[in-house]
């Protein structure tokens, strides 16, 4: 029986080359898409943490001055004007100051979105993709 020729095994050899060579240059090119909006919606994360970190600040720091100044301030105005002991003044300031840290970190804690949407969004189409590939192959037995 007559072997195959050299030149049917070199173009075979061409066509598995030219399929590796064609599915690497494809990874290649869907990492480096990946990689790119990844470092894109990064920088809008970043933002999104900085902007979230200056109305905590600022909310802390409001909450303190208002609390220092109810405290010099209008204890001793209200215990002075309706002679009530000044200590419940200063448990109804503390009260008042606390609901509104809460509403704060409510509102703060509610302008948070979720990270990377689109990414995330890519991921899972990459996944649906992948599972379309592993199909059963049926066997020649």
């Amino acid at each position: 029986m007559a072997r195959s020729s050299p030149p049917d095994a070199s173009a075979e050899h061409r066509a598995a080359t030219s399929l590796v060579a064609g599915w690497s240059e494809a990874l290649g090119a869907l990492l480096s898409c990946r990689i790119a909006l990844i470092q894109l919606e990064s920088k809008t994360a970043a933002r999104q943490a900085g902007q979230l970190g200056a109305l905590l600040a600022g909310a802390a720091l409001a909450t303190c001055f208002a609390w220092a100044l109810l405290l010099a301030g209008g204890i001793a105005a209200f215990a002075a004007a309706t002679r009530w002991p000044w200590h419940w003044f200063a448990l109804a300031a503390a009260a008042a100051h606390a609901l509104a840290a809460a509403i704060g970190l409510y509102l703060a804690r509610s302008a948070a979105r979720p990270a990377f949407p689109i990414t995330r969004a890519e991921f899972h189409k990459d996944r649906e993709w992948l599972e379309t590939l592993k199909s059963p192959r049926k066997s020649n037995s």
